[in-house]
């Protein structure tokens, strides 16, 4: 691949913005990104993205407490065997608090840390084409291709352009 350039589409509405993206999936162009400034559910559909997998990691992570507040729990009984009344060594009731609690803080931890890391931060440079505009009220579009190939950039901007882009750039990556 020669040198690279970017394809800027701006667009005012996020259901625009999702047709945009919607036609290009359809025309086989993958490399792209988007720039919103609020979250929409219209374009993440459109951009075929799957469920987050931080639920995963947050039942992993309660999961995770509760075994180890019973490794915890259940160790220390039988390590210092201090007898009460009678009553049974491996009690449950007070058990089930220490379970609930690393559960919780296992769970917290986990959502945090997978969080962070399928989020890819922190990022050290920003990502090209990027306008302070689509930070603030439009929807951005940005398309990656071969220079060289005049007929793609030609069919990205039109691609755009008719799915209600309001304004179609060109810049060197």
């Amino acid at each position: 691949m020669g040198v690279s350039m970017d394809i800027i589409g701006s667009f005012a509405d996020d259901q625009l913005c999702a047709k945009g993206i919607a036609d290009l999936r359809h025309a086989a162009v993958e490399d792209f990104h988007v720039f919103s400034p609020i979250p929409s559910h219209h374009i993440e559909h459109a951009m075929g993205k799957p469920k987050s997998r931080v639920r995963l990691f947050v039942l992993l992570g309660g999961i995770t407490g509760i075994l180890t507040a019973l490794a915890l729990t259940i160790g220390t009984t039988w390590e210092w065997n201090l007898g009460s009344g009678g009553k049974p060594m491996i009690s449950w009731p007070p058990f089930i608090i220490i379970c609930f609690e690393l559960m919780i803080l296992f769970g917290g931890l986990s959502a945090v840390t997978s969080f962070i890391v399928n989020a890819g931060l922190p990022a050290f440079n920003s990502a090209s084409g990027y306008n302070s505009r689509f930070g603030e009220d439009r929807f951005g579009v940005v398309v990656r291709c071969d220079a060289a190939d005049g007929d793609r950039l030609e069919k990205i901007e039109s691609i755009l352009r008719n799915a209600g882009a309001e304004e179609v750039l060109r810049d060197a990556a």
